[in-house]
C-alpha cells in the first residue's frame, strides 16, 4: 500500500468555515459539522495509509451558498478564488505531495469560466470539481454547456461530487444526506450525462466519479434496457466503462465487485474523502483495500500505465 494516490481528498480553510457558517451551512448535508483540517494531519494521514500524494478540492456545499448575481461583490466569485488560491500555495510548497482540484461559482456561467481560464492558466490546477448539482440544475442543463465545452477543449480532469439533492427533506427521511442521498445524486448525474449525450458530445472531459461508481453499477443496465424500450438506446454500460471511479467511502464488501462487473481495475483509483472520513476510518477503509483480492493487480498509484499517471501527470513528474 505504498506510493498510493489520492484522488478524493478535502481541505477546509478557516475562511470557508466562516463563511459556510454565515450561510447556515454549519451541518452541511445534515452532518454533525465541518470537520477540522490541516496540512499536518493530511500529511500524517497519507503517511499512515502509504499514499504518496493527494488531489484536494473542496466539498459540498461548493463556495456558491445562493442567488448572489444581484449583489456587486459577487461573494461566490471571491470565494472561489480563495480557496483555490489557498490549495495553489498548498501545491507550490508541497508538489509530490499535493495536487489541486479547482472549484467554480457555478451557477455563475461567467464567474464559473473566468475561474476556469484562472485556475488553469495561472494556478495550474491538476483537476477542476464539479458538484452533481448547483441549486438543482444538472450538469447537461443547456446554461452550462460553455462551461462543459471550454472542460471539453481543455481535456479537464473533473473529480464529480455529489451535493443534497432537490427535495432531500422528504427523500432523506431524517438522516444525512451522504448516507444514501449522495449516491442517488450521483447516479441521477451520470445518468443524466450519458442519457442526454454530454458524455458523447464532450468527449476529452475525463470523468471522475466517487463512491466506487455509487448506484450506477447496479442499474446500468436495467438503464440501457428502458432506452431500448423507449426507442432511444444508449449503450449504458458502454459509456460508463470510459469513466473513472474512486474508491472513498465503503466500496467492500459489495460494492467493489458490482463496479468491476462494469470497468476495467485500470480505470480505479484510490479515494479517503478525509477529513469528511475520519482518519481512523480511512486507515481501516484502505487496509481492507489493500487485502482485496480484487485489486491486487490495480495500479491505485503513479506508476506508469496507472490511470493516476495518465490523468496527473504533473504529479507523476513530480514524485519521481
Amino acid at each position: 500500500m505504498t506510493g498510493w494516490l489520492d484522488v478524493h481528498a478535502h481541505y477546509v480553510t478557516d475562511r470557508y468555515r466562516t463563511q459556510c457558517t454565515a450561510a447556515g451551512h454549519d451541518r452541511p448535508d445534515g452532518m454533525p459539522g465541518l470537520p477540522g483540517w490541516s496540512e499536518q494531519a493530511a500529511l500524517d494521514l497519507m503517511a499512515a495509509t502509504g499514499v504518496q500524494a493527494a488531489v484536494l478540492s473542496i466539498s459540498s456545499p461548493g463556495v456558491h451558498f445562493g442567488d448572489d448575481t444581484l449583489t456587486a461583490d459577487r461573494p461566490a466569485r471571491a470565494l472561489a478564488r480563495h480557496v483555490n488560491e489557498f490549495g495553489a500555495d498548498l501545491v507550490a510548497r508541497r508538489p509530490d505531495r499535493f495536487g489541486l482540484s479547482a472549484v467554480l461559482p457555478l451557477p455563475d456561467i461567467d464567474g464559473a469560466l473566468a475561474e476556469l481560464t484562472y485556475a488553469g492558466d495561472q494556478l495550474h490546477a491538476d483537476a477542476i470539481a464539479l458538484a452533481t448539482h448547483y441549486h438543482g440544475r444538472y450538469l447537461s442543463d443547456p446554461a452550462f454547456a460553455p462551461v462543459l465545452s471550454e472542460l471539453d477543449t481543455r481535456g479537464a480532469v473533473v473529480t464529480l461530487h455529489p451535493k443534497s439533492p432537490p427535495g432531500w427533506e422528504h427523500t432523506a427521511l431524517g438522516h444525512p444526506r451522504p448516507m444514501i442521498e449522495f449516491l442517488f445524486d450521483t447516479t441521477r448525474c451520470v445518468t443524466d450525462l450519458a442519457l442526454s449525450g454530454a458524455l458523447s458530445r464532450y468527449p476529452r472531459i475525463r470523468w471522475i466519479v466517487p463512491h466506487a461508481g455509487a448506484v450506477l453499477p447496479a442499474v446500468a443496465h436495467r438503464i440501457a434496457a428502458m432506452t431500448v424500450l423507449s426507442g432511444k438506446p444508449v449503450d449504458v454500460p458502454g459509456l460508463l466503462s470510459g469513466l473513472y471511479y474512486d474508491l472513498a467511502g465503503v466500496p467492500l464488501p459489495i460494492a467493489l465487485d458490482a463496479l468491476l462487473g462494469v470497468v476495467e481495475a485500470d480505470h480505479l483509483l484510490y479515494g479517503s474523502d478525509f477529513p469528511f472520513t475520519p482518519a481512523e476510518a480511512v486507515t481501516h477503509l484502505a487496509g481492507e483495500l489493500k487485502a482485496a483480492p480484487a485489486l491486487h493487480n490495480a495500479r491505485l498509484d503513479l506508476s506508469p500505465h496507472s490511470a493516476g499517471a495518465a490523468l496527473f501527470p504533473r504529479l507523476r513528474s513530480a514524485c519521481t
